[in-house]
């Protein structure tokens, strides 16, 4: 052996080695997959030896090729390990919160002006997002979900469970006037309609079977995938909605929705939080967690209405 491998070569062959794949190794480092295999290549030419056995389309390591990918392959762990540590140490200052759009537009954001107010020393980002991000991985320390996602992390508490109402504009309500609960199911209804891995709030027809009523789905209905968005078409007179209670308390609160008949519905799951633990270890965030925790604490002990 009379020389070392070229650092590209070496390179591509611990991406290959550690995903198991060359389109794989392609995709992370930018490159094609016949320039993973040619640096694999000049590898073997430098070293003396075959590191992969190829059989067809089926390529694996050899028995050399596992040796030198064992020693390799801990100085770019090393390598990776120190970026991430210098990307936290470069976001230290800041507090990264994913949370479901509308729960994080109609009730953390309002609350978090004020958490942030008496905290300048720190900047925090609140991304609404549908998807549920990897913890760590993504630059995101702290997840607010809700139901069944709670098995997708290792660190959490439930916050709160919700409860729904009828609502609607008090301009409705004076155009159309109700005598009895069941009067609302006749008037223009607003549904809303959560992605498949989340089970829906309560539906009109299961607010009806609530009250003893039928429901019969009218046809020229909207149904919307945000409660946000059904929340503020209520407020502009389109129909009544089922509002959760902690999206609508301020718009209840102000007048702008009005809740004829005080029926309310559970929702049947609660809303969670989850964090990294890194997270737990950034200037105030152990202090943000617990903040969090108790204004879903409180949101879990109002009055329905």
């Amino acid at each position: 052996m009379t020389k070392s491998p070229p650092l590209r070569a070496i390179q591509a062959f611990e991406a290959f080695g550690r995903i198991g794949s060359v389109t794989g190794a392609a995709e992370e480092l930018g490159v094609s997959p016949g320039a993973v295999s040619q640096q694999i290549r000049k590898a073997e030419e430098a070293l003396g030896l075959q590191l992969l056995e190829r059989r067809g389309r089926t390529v694996k390591l050899t028995s050399w090729g596992r040796m030198y990918h064992a020693d390799i392959s801990v100085g770019f762990d090393h390598i990776r390990g120190a970026q991430e540590a210098l990307e936290r140490a470069r976001s230290e200052g800041a507090l990264t919160i994913s949370c479901l759009p509308s729960l994080a537009s109609k009730w953390l954001a309002p609350q978090l002006f004020d958490w942030q107010a008496r905290h300048t020393g720190v900047t925090v980002r609140l991304i609404g997002a549908e998807v549920e991000p990897r913890l760590g991985e993504e630059q995101v320390d702290f997840r607010i979900s809700y139901g069944t996602k709670i098995r997708d992390y290792v660190y959490y508490t439930e916050l709160f469970t919700d409860w729904v109402v009828p609502a609607c504009s008090p301009a409705l309500l004076e155009r159309q006037p109700l005598r009895k609960p069941a009067d609302i199911l006749e008037r223009p209804l607003l549904g809303i309609e959560w992605a498949k891995d989340h089970r829906s709030p309560p539906t009109w027809a299961e607010w009806a079977a609530s009250i003893g009523e039928k429901y019969r789905r009218a046809a020229g209905e909207v149904a919307f995938s945000l409660s946000s968005a059904a929340i503020d078409a209520a407020i502009n007179g389109r129909g009544f909605v089922l509002a959760q209670l902690s999206m609508a308390a301020e718009d209840i609160a102000s007048g702008r929705l009005v809740v004829p008949f005080n029926l309310p519905m559970r929702l049947p799951f609660p809303y969670f939080l989850a964090w990294d633990r890194s997270a737990l270890e950034k200037p105030l965030g152990a202090e943000l967690r617990s903040w969090i925790v108790s204004i879903a604490s409180r949101q879990e002990s109002l009055p329905r209405i």
